[in-house]
This record gives C-alpha cells, structure tokens and sequence, in this order.
C-alpha cells in the first residue's frame, strides 16, 4: 500500500465520483493519504513482524519448555495492545476516507472527530505504556545475549524474510520513531485544511501529541533517576564517625548509641543531577574518586573495587547511554565509600583554580570545593581535578546551577522538618 499513492487509489474510485480536481484539495488528501500508508507500514512491517515472527515463536518455545525463564513481557510490553491499537485505527482512518470522498454510504465520524478520539483515548496512551519499558526492554535484551539458546532463537527470527534485514533492536524502537512522528504528519494535514476551524483543531490534535510526548519525557526522566538512586543506595558506604576521622574516639560498647546513617533517607527522595570520575589531591597524593550531585548536596566518594560482587540483571536500572561509565563500575561490584560528610549546597563555596596556577601547582583543570558551616568557617576543602578544561567547565557549571536552583526554591519556599527527609545542615 505503501507504493500505491493517493492519485492512483482516487482514479481507481473515480468512477464513484471520488476524484476531485482542485489542487487544494487533492493536497488534503495527499497528506491524509500519507498519514493511511505510513501507519499501514508501521503495522505490518514492524508491529506485526515483532508480534508473528518474534512474540509468537518465542510463545511456541515456552510451549515447548525452551526459554521458559524469558520474560516475554519485558522485551515486548504491551505489543499486542499496540497492534490491535493500530488496526483499529487504520479501519476507521480509511473508513472516514471513503466517507470523505463520498465512495461509501457514509453517516461516520469526521476525520477531525476520528483523530481527535483516537489520539486522547488510545493511541498515545497505548505508546507511552511501551515506551516506558522500552529502556528497559534493551538492557533485558543485552543480559541475555550471552545465552546460547536465546542468541540461537533471535538469529532464526531476524533470518525470516518479513524482518527484510531489520534485527529484533531495530523493530522494538519502531514504537517511539512513530509516536515523534505523528505531530509531523497531523500538522501537514493541517496546513492543508481549508476551513480555519479544521485546521485548529488539526493543530490541537498536533499539541496534544506533543504534550503526551513531553509527559512521557518527564516520566522516563522520573523513572532513570528512581533506578538509578535505588541502586546507588545498596552501593555506597557509608563510614562511622570513629572510621571516617582517626581524631574521633568511641569506645567500643558506646558504639551502639551513635545512630547510623540511614541511607534510605539520606537519598532516596533526592534527584541525581551529574555524577562523574575525578582526582582528588590528597596528603601530596593524588587518588580517584566519584562525586555525585544531587539537587540538595554533593557526594565526594572513593572507589572501592570488588570483582566478587556483581550486580546481575534483575538490578540493572533504567540507564540512558552517557551513565555507561557508572553501570561499568556498578557491573564489576565496585562500591563508594563517602569521604567526609554530604557537601550542602547552601553551604557549598566553589573557586576556580586559573591556568598560572593550576601549572604552578602542578594541577591542571583543577577546581576548589569549600564546605563551611553555618557561621561561614570552612571546615573541610577539596582539591579536585577534571580529565580536561572542558569536564572541569562543566562540572563548575553543574555545581552552580545546582546551587543557584537550590537558593531559589529555598528563597520561595523553605525546606521544613519532615520525618522522611534529610536534614541539612541550613537547618540544624
């Protein structure tokens, strides 16, 4: 259907007084035209070849107790949800079609009524349920490449003629590339209505569109950021105060009165805003650490490495590409000791280090970190050094923004006690 175009399918029902001469018009149809054959190659040869070639055969095999331990949900989501979606919007797409041009008895919705209903009430609904798990869905995929029968199953399935060469990873994107489309192609049969109050509420279709998309950006954002600090709980350490400073004496039946840090609460209602390797210059040496920015205080850390500890799969979170050096850590077991106390960003001073004495020092791209309390005493100073000029700019420029953010929604609405939060030390 794909190559048969609007001009040819209005001669074919020209003899049911379908054709139109005005060029006008016929550029309306042309873009409803587009928006019919796209969405019919979006069913056919990648929602359906996901759901026969793929959901089916690996169905066929847990049927037959191979891959019974596969999660079927967690590579397709709601794949048949999509598919029954997109079918049913393509029957009443064409059927409107042909009321259209008046080829049918006719009675039916308007193409604006259709799209209207359509987009609200399944369509962007449906996209946004399997986008969500869509990240998800590839780490799945990846933690069962090495398995010899899963990589066997996925080969036979790309080698049918209906993936036309397209891997299992090419198709289970096909959901988002169509779900971005969609405004496109609304705001091009838009732009060639010919009533104003059509083509506004073309555009409001459009919107809505866009609106699902940014909520859906919102929620993945949501979601990355939940996995991400619900892993970094289990990894990081935290030391007791007669561990962290040799000048702290408890003796060692007064221990138990010390309450330890509840890193649950310490955490998990913060969002992570930049994390990232740097050098801390320390006593004379240099040693790595890992500095996490959350929108409340930064975390300096030290890398502890331990190769028989390694998180599998099921605790793999939600990660965009950039964290790979975090998920890389993550996988060989590695754990972060936090080095003195969580820096408050309220109480957090930055100095840049320039390049005359950067080199004079012998610390290139280096920056200062200044922890002060609340009557302004600097209490703890961190000499950090970034791979290059850029990184350094750019962690300088995290930091103040976060800082900035902070001050303000502060200066709006105070932070309070609460049971569930941390306190900062703004606050004690």
């Amino acid at each position: 259907m794909a190559d048969y175009s609007v001009a040819q399918f209005l001669q074919d029902q020209s003899s049911q007084g379908g054709a139109s001469t005005d060029p006008r018009v016929f550029k309306r149809q042309e873009a409803i035209w587009e928006l019919l054959t796209s969405e019919c190659i979006y069913f056919l040869d990648q929602l359906m070849v996901l759901k026969e070639v793929f959901l089916a055969t690996l169905t066929n095999l847990q049927l037959r107790n191979c891959l019974t331990d596969v999660d079927s949900w967690r590579l397709f989501a709601n794949l048949n949800e999509l598919c029954l979606v997109s079918f049913g919007f393509l029957n009443n797409l064409l059927r409107v079609i042909r009321n259209t041009l008046e080829i049918s008895e006719g009675g039916g919705p308007t193409l604006l009524e259709l799209l209207g209903k359509a987009f609200q009430e399944s369509i962007c609904h449906c996209l946004q349920k399997y986008c969500l798990n869509y990240s998800t869905a590839l780490l799945y995929l990846d933690s069962l490449k090495s398995r010899d029968d899963f990589g066997s199953y996925v080969k036979w399935c790309e080698r049918n003629e209906q993936c036309r060469r397209l891997q299992l990873r090419d198709l289970l994107v096909a959901p988002l590339q169509r779900l971005t489309r969609y405004p496109l192609l609304l705001r091009n049969i838009a732009k060639r209505c010919q009533m104003d109050e059509e083509t506004r509420g073309m555009q409001a279709i459009a919107e809505q569109v866009d609106t699902s998309i940014c909520d859906l950006e919102g929620k993945v954002k949501w979601l990355d950021n939940y996995q991400k600090v619900k892993q970094l709980r289990d990894a990081l350490v935290w030391l007791p105060v007669w561990e962290r400073d040799k000048r702290a004496f408890v003796p060692e039946n007064l221990k138990h009165l010390l309450k330890a840090v509840t890193l649950e609460n310490l955490i998990s209602h913060r969002s992570l805003l930049h994390e990232g390797k740097l050098v801390l210059t320390e006593n004379t040496k240099l040693i790595d650490v890992y500095l996490f920015l959350f929108d409340e205080f930064l975390l300096i850390t030290k890398i502890k490495r331990n190769k028989k500890r390694s998180i599998g799969p099921d605790q793999n979170p939600l990660r965009p590409p950039q964290n790979l050096e975090l998920d890389q850590l993550l996988k060989e077991g590695c754990t972060f000791t936090v080095i003195d106390q969580p820096v408050s960003l309220d109480r957090l001073q930055l100095r840049n280090i320039d390049q005359l004495n950067a080199s004079t020092s012998g610390l290139p791209h280096s920056f200062i970190i200044m922890h002060q309390n609340r009557y302004q005493q600097c209490i703890s100073a961190f000499i950090l050094q970034a791979a290059s000029e850029s990184a350094k700019r750019a962690w300088m420029s995290k930091i103040e923004g976060a800082v900035t953010a902070l001050l303000k929604l502060d200066s709006q609405q105070p932070r309070v006690k609460s049971s569930s939060l941390w306190l900062e030390s703004s606050q004690i």
